[in-house]
């Protein structure tokens, strides 16, 4: 196979890691650690960085977060990225310690809401500057701003590409050029369609690549090498992430699969593309936002209480924290999103009840077969 044709995008750079151009490809990983316990994000950011993470995210999601950050920094040589999510004024305080900030445009749109978003995102373009830090516009399924929902409706692919567009004619605007995009979806299909359009319009922004929720292994794999193998074969992705539901010490696995596939694809190895019908089950990457550590346990068993629907077309989304949770789980068919005590359930994004951890699952085996009963008598 000759060699893949990488687009030439400018090139980007999140500290001494260029992103784009003619860089290689790189492969990221998120903290799933408490922020707050410095010892051990710490110790979670040097293992990411020594099985060759070129970026590391950490989540900020209070004053504390950002005090622990700074403690933080002096522990790791690991190029740091703050997720800002819901709190990006607390850009500022964390820009001095990380490489990279990431900010997700249907939450900037949610936090006042009177101020335009020009003005916030010229506010974060400033404070990434004169700190000399990268910025990620992550644009994800489940949280894109209502405008772009209201004028696109039933296609989401549409609404994400057309924020992202949106959000580079602002940097274009501010005269920000050091900015990567994201288009992430928990449907591999989406996710190509996505990226390959957005690419179309904007071949010079370097794009980073991931399949939301990817879940379990081994089926978290296949999900990313599906989209994967397609976009980078292309010429489409400039850096990468797995996002694999794992239990803390086996964080650094995504890092080796992210790895293992873009070494792959390089290689001409292609692994033939499976049938993605039947029971599908999503779940989030294990981060900082789970709130109650059985999360993980819960996903594992929820993949298998349902095997014996392995055959019906039906999406379970398993959601481990009330950032993602709510909006994550509209789109499947039945969807749990974990609290710290109770365990949310929704059927087709009406909320049913919460749940104990102990009960949720024979909840959700009632309903599961419910839905396998209506949808036969209807065949």
């Amino acid at each position: 196979m000759p060699p893949i044709q990488r687009n030439s995008t400018r090139a980007v750079y999140a500290g001494d890691l260029q992103i784009g151009s003619d860089a290689a490809i790189s492969v990221q990983s998120m903290c799933a650690t408490s922020t707050t316990d410095v010892e051990a994000t710490s110790a979670q950011a040097n293992q990411l960085n020594d099985q060759g993470a070129g970026l590391v995210r950490i989540a900020v999601d209070s004053a504390k977060d950002a005090d622990a950050l700074a403690e933080i920094r002096k522990r790791t040589k690991a190029r740091l990225v703050v997720d800002l999510q819901e709190h990006y004024r607390l850009a500022a305080r964390v820009a001095p310690h990380v490489d990279k900030l990431r900010y997700n445009p249907g939450h900037l749109h949610h936090h006042e809401r009177s101020r335009p978003m020009r003005d916030k995102v010229r506010e974060l373009t400033e404070i990434a500057g004169q700190n000399d830090c990268a910025i990620r516009i992550g644009v994800n399924c489940g949280s894109v701003a209502p405008e772009y929902d209201e004028r696109y409706p039933n296609d989401s692919i549409g609404a994400m590409v057309a924020c992202a567009i949106d959000h580079c004619g602002y940097m274009d605007e501010i005269g920000f050029e050091n900015f990567v995009v994201s288009l992430k979806d928990s449907d591999p299909a989406k996710v190509v369609e996505a990226n390959r359009c957005f690419a179309a319009e904007r071949p010079d922004v370097p794009l980073h690549l991931g399949v939301t929720e990817a879940g379990l292994l081994p089926f978290g794999e296949i999900k990313t090498r599906v989209a994967f193998e397609q976009l980078i074969s292309q010429g489409i992705g400039d850096t990468v992430r797995v996002s694999l539901t794992l239990p803390n010490d086996r964080k650094h696995e995504e890092v080796l699969v992210g790895k293992s596939i873009v070494a792959d694809i390089e290689a001409g190895r292609f692994r033939s593309v499976p049938d993605l019908s039947g029971l599908n089950i999503i779940s989030c990457p294990s981060c900082s936002r789970v709130e109650n550590e059985r999360f993980v346990d819960l996903a594992e068993n929820v993949r298998d209480l349902t095997r014996y629907a392995e055959a019906h077309d039906v999406t379970i989304a398993v959601m481990g924290c009330r950032v993602n949770g709510p909006g994550e789980t509209d789109d499947a068919d039945l969807g749990l999103w974990c609290g710290p005590r109770t365990v949310n359930v929704k059927r087709a994004g009406e909320k049913l009840g919460s749940y104990g951890y102990d009960e949720v699952l024979q909840v959700l085996k009632k309903e599961l077969d419910q839905l396998i009963a209506v949808r036969e008598t209807t065949l």
